[in-house]
This record gives structure tokens, sequence and C-alpha cells, in this order.
């Protein structure tokens, strides 16, 4: 199923304010610490492409993939757009396979959240390490992180966009599911058109997984990795019980 069906055409407009450069920055600033051989990344669960055209434009090499045809459908207008060369293609991370060996591999936006189930996770960090070079691969990638969520527990959120023709309201109402570690967040997307009055509703639910730290260095280790750190996404730095989010990186063994 493409959880982001409908979801993705509006997506960019909801995210307008995200600073994708920003966040590319931080990306390189990462990896700058890190030893790479190259500069050859692949993206997994790129969306709608945005951190991929950013980090071109820092020099990197990117390749985006997406579970999601819309999504990849509107990453391949953006990099049009921007004069980007970039591939983007549809593929699952839980099964992709590539004969090409990167630097470094980066999953953002909380794609790992989404892998639910343990059998997910296991497989989507094998798909990864298969992609990377043996001697020196990174994996940077950012999750829900479990002290975080369980201190500052999910609540209802309404947020409202617009632009010239539409005029959008999501409604974003979280169930948790405490023998999964999985928020459920069900969304309600309201396209009212400025011109007509039509009113569409999209109704999609976002299934996230919250992750601690000591769960990962395992199935890290499992796949071929050693996770050598983890970080606040907002501060890069300890992370704390004030933490909902945070970056981890890992290195091929």
């Amino acid at each position: 199923m493409d959880t982001f069906q409908d979801y993705a055409y509006y997506y960019n407009l909801f995210y307008e304010d995200k600073d994708y450069k920003a966040e590319a920055e931080t990306v390189d600033r990462i990896l700058k610490g890190c030893e790479l051989k190259g500069k050859d990344i692949i993206n997994f669960g790129c969306g709608t492409g945005r951190h991929d055209i950013a980090l071109e434009r820092l020099g990197y090499h990117c390749h985006g993939i997406d579970l999601s045809p819309s999504m990849i459908e509107v990453a391949q207008n953006n990099a049009r757009l921007e004069g980007s060369n970039i591939v983007f293609e549809v593929a699952d991370v839980r099964a992709y396979e590539t004969k090409k060996r990167y630097d470094a591999a980066i999953s953002l936006f909380h794609v790992m959240s989404y892998q639910n189930a343990n059998a997910d996770i296991r497989a989507t960090f094998k798909s990864v390490r298969k992609s990377l070079k043996d001697a020196g691969g990174y994996f940077l990638f950012d999750a829900w992180y479990g002290p975080g969520v369980l201190s500052d527990k999910p609540s209802v959120r309404v947020k409202e966009v617009e632009d010239e023709e539409n005029k959008l309201i999501r409604i974003a109402r979280p169930v948790m599911y405490d023998k999964k570690n999985v928020v459920d967040v069900n969304y309600e997307v309201l396209v009212i058109n400025k011109n007509s009055g039509k009113v569409q509703a999209i109704n999609e639910v976002h299934s996230m997984r919250y992750f601690f730290r000591p769960e990962l260095e395992l199935l890290l280790e499992e796949a071929g990795f050693t996770l050598l750190d983890n970080m606040d996404c907002q501060t890069l730095g300890e992370t704390g019980y004030d933490s909902w989010t945070s970056y981890f990186l890992a290195k091929t063994i």
C-alpha cells in the first residue's frame, strides 16, 4: 500500500517551512566527521527528493529510493525543476539490491520509524548494509526516540496551510500501542478549494515506531554495523528525556 498516495501531492505545501538546506548541511557536518572514501550517497526513503537536491549542491552524488510512486513522481519533477540529474526510483527499502556500493547511506524524516516490526527493521538494515562499501561505509538515520516520546506523549495537533488555489487543514490524532512501541498517527486532511468551495477529505494512518538505543545497537550489529553515536536532532548534543527524535550514526564492520 502506498501510504502517501494522496498525501504526496500536498506534501511540499505542508512542509514548505521545512529547512532542507539546513538539514542537508547538518548531514554534511556529521559525515565530514567520518572517514568517507568518497561522496556517493544512497538515500533510503528519499520522499520528494529535497534532501538529495540540497546535498547535491554540497558536492555529494545522490541516489534516492522510495516505496511511494507518488513521492518519486514529485521527486523527479523537483529534480527537473532544479536542473538536477539525481536518479530517483521506486523501491522497497526492506528489499533493495544494487550492484553499486556507496560511501554512505542516509535515511531521514523518520523513515526507520515506519519500519514497525522487528522483521521490517532487520530487513532494512540488511538492505542498507549490502548497499555500502565493506570498508568504511557509514549509515546515518533519524528516528523517533523512545525516552522522549514516552516523556512527552503525542497529542492531537492541527496545522493549516494554503496556496493560491487551496486551503488545507490537517488534523493528526495519535493512538499509542505500548506492546509494539508504535504510535498510529491518524491524519485527516481537508482540502478546501478557494474558488469553488469544494471540500475533499483525505484520511491516512502513519504508523510510527519509537526506538531505544540498546535495541538499535543489537539490530545494527546483527546487520553488520556498529553504532557509533546518537544525538538529539535539534541540538546535535546528547539525547535526553526531552529528545523526541534522534540521529543515529553507524559504521560497517
